[in-house]
């Protein structure tokens, strides 16, 4: 064989490994690319699923806090009667007049004995006590709601 021959039979040989490199050099370019993104989205999406964890958590412990206080007040709500009628009968407290008349099944005050006057005034005051129980219930019943709601929007704000 000539030399002509084997330097281009060289040149080609030389030519299609340096094409062989190249063509695996940007295959492998390509994988380390899409290595790169597939290793960024994640990421993103790591920080993004931690993001909605951490607010999970501060809603579940706002709520949490909310509706501890909400049963404190439920618990307390029960001496609340017993209070009442104890300060009704102590005179340090006093029904409104509509709520003292009230009570339809009474009779009159000149025809009803002394015993039904003092049975009356018994069942008004413990009638009195079960009435601002139930006010004092839905009164903390509507604050936990509205504290739950708050805490929603102020969520929902961040």
């Amino acid at each position: 064989m000539n030399r002509i021959a084997i330097y281009l039979l060289v040149f080609v040989a030389w030519s299609a490994g340096m094409f062989g490199a190249g063509w695996a050099w940007r295959g492998d370019q390509a994988e380390r690319d899409a290595s790169d993104k597939l290793l960024s989205s994640t990421a993103q999406a790591l920080q993004q699923e931690q993001s909605v964890r951490a607010t999970e958590h501060r809603q579940a412990d706002t709520l949490a806090t909310i509706g501890a206080k909400h049963e404190e007040d439920r618990t307390a709500a029960t001496a609340v009667p017993a209070a009442v009628v104890a300060d009704l009968r102590a005179g340090r407290l006093q029904l409104r007049d509509d709520l003292a008349t009230c009570n339809t099944a009474r009779l009159s005050q000149a025809v009803a004995g002394a015993v039904e006057r003092d049975q009356a005034a018994q069942l008004r005051a413990e009638v009195a006590g079960a009435l601002v129980q139930i006010g004092r219930d839905a009164d903390d019943h509507v604050r936990a709601c509205q504290a739950v709601i708050a805490a929603d929007r102020a969520e929902v704000m961040r």
